[in-house]
């Protein structure tokens, strides 16, 4: 049980991630500001009043900022803020203000010149990188892609070639489609990882190659159940040396010219490193 006269927040904004699953996944200092908070302000009122009721924490301090209000619940956080009130700010679940609503309230109070401060803790994307077992060491967050394929695949073509993990979110009613968009853009042989039900009682971690990942979702109906987090493996650097074109380009030359010759006609058709095709056509004029 906590505190029945906690001592008195500072006037801010408190930032307050949350589990993401298991209720035990929450912070001691966020306990202490949910406790201690003169306003709890959270997307959804009734599921933080569960989370706030199996700590022990009183539910009555509730409003509701979700996206369809969070302009209007700005100007009134604002106000209290301003009249010395603390806020705890969270979100239905995880950090706030990650792929949920919370940017624009956070961008309002820093505007009005008030204190903003973050209470980290629980992040779906961050503990499925964790367990993941991809070795790059950078990533992209992108959150969720859109619903449609059309729109969803013009999202996924111009991050192809990045050599990060990319992280995903994605509601399972679109996994399948999702996934096969992905292996059309990304290709067969690139790694994906399905982090599924993070922290929940059915939580499952999965690694194969694009091309078995539709294999594996279609092998048992609870292998799409649940919320994802995907994490597509960063793209392979590109291949040093001539491409297959090039070296038959230079084969041919070289059955007609000198090789100096045959190098400088073939650059500006291959396209290719001078250096490359020189000492390609080196290796083919020395018998090994």
């Amino acid at each position: 049980m906590h505190n029945e006269h906690p001592q008195k927040l500072e006037p801010a904004l408190y930032v307050v991630a949350t589990p993401i699953g298991n209720l035990r996944d929450i912070t001691l200092r966020a306990l202490e500001i949910l406790g201690a908070a003169d306003v709890i302000a959270a997307e959804d009122t009734r599921n933080t009043a569960h989370l706030l009721t199996h700590h022990g924490i009183g539910a009555h301090r509730l409003m509701a900022v979700h996206q369809h209000n969070e302009r209007g619940a700005a100007e009134k956080i604002v106000a209290l803020l301003r009249a010395g009130q603390s806020i705890a700010f969270v979100s239905d679940a995880g950090t706030p203000a990650v792929s949920d609503p919370g940017a624009l309230l956070v961008r309002a109070v820093l505007e009005a010149g008030l204190r903003v401060i973050p209470i980290p803790g629980a992040n779906a994307a961050l503990a499925a990188l964790s367990a993941a077992g991809l070795a790059e060491p950078h990533f992209l967050f992108y959150g969720f892609l859109p619903n449609k394929s059309a729109a969803r695949l013009s999202a996924l073509q111009p991050l192809a070639g990045y050599p990060y993990t990319l992280v995903f979110y994605e509601a399972p009613h679109r996994i399948l489609e999702c996934t096969a968009d992905l292996q059309a853009v990304f290709g067969a042989e690139r790694e994906i990882v399905f982090a599924r039900e993070i922290t929940k009682l059915f939580e499952s971690i999965h690694r194969c190659p694009l091309g078995a990942a539709l294999d594996w979702l279609n092998s048992n109906p609870n292998n799409q159940r649940g919320e994802f987090v995907l994490l597509v493996a960063a793209a392979p650097p590109p291949q040093a040396g001539l491409d297959d074109s090039a070296k038959r380009t230079i084969a041919l030359l070289l059955g007609e010219l000198p090789l100096k010759q045959a190098v400088q006609l073939a650059v500006p058709i291959t396209g290719a490193n001078r250096n490359d095709l020189y000492q390609y056509a080196l290796s083919l004029k020395t018998p090994d």
